[in-house]
């Protein structure tokens, strides 16, 4: 895999969202990502950025253009210094929520998205990378 570009956004308050969300679409427009892939990466990212801002207290977010046998892609990769998830198995469970939300975010976020990735340790934080392929492959 290659790298093509790549940097670096802080989530601190609902604004960046708002800023957040007009880059991965400008990312994905560069690529030539149709608006259905743009879509689901998208509304993937945004639930993410909202878990991450009201469990983890906000925290980074890389943006990257990959590059995978010439197949361009957007990875994201959401890093927070937030209590952590206990048990990730449970949190990616339908249904499963420890807020007052319908429990759809991260296994939401995985079936929008064509690579998903959660490291959590408890008392330390929580990284989820997503990638989505120009041809959503």
């Amino acid at each position: 895999m290659i790298v093509l570009s790549k940097e670096k956004l802080p989530i601190q308050k609902e604004q960046d969202v708002v800023l957040f969300r007009n880059r991965i679409k400008e990312l994905a427009t560069k690529i030539g990502m149709s608006l259905v892939n743009q879509t689901k990466l998208i509304t993937a990212a945004s639930e993410l950025v909202r878990n991450m801002l009201r469990y983890g207290g906000g925290g980074i977010i890389h943006l990257e253009i990959i590059s995978r046998n010439s197949i361009p892609g957007v990875r994201l990769t959401f890093i927070d210094q937030g209590p952590g998830i206990q048990d990730i198995p449970l949190a990616m469970k339908d249904g499963y929520s420890t807020g007052k939300s319908l429990g759809l975010g991260l296994p939401g976020a995985k079936r929008l998205v064509n690579e998903f990735d959660i490291k959590s340790e408890p008392g330390k934080g929580t990284t989820v990378t997503i990638i989505r392929w120009k041809n959503g492959f």
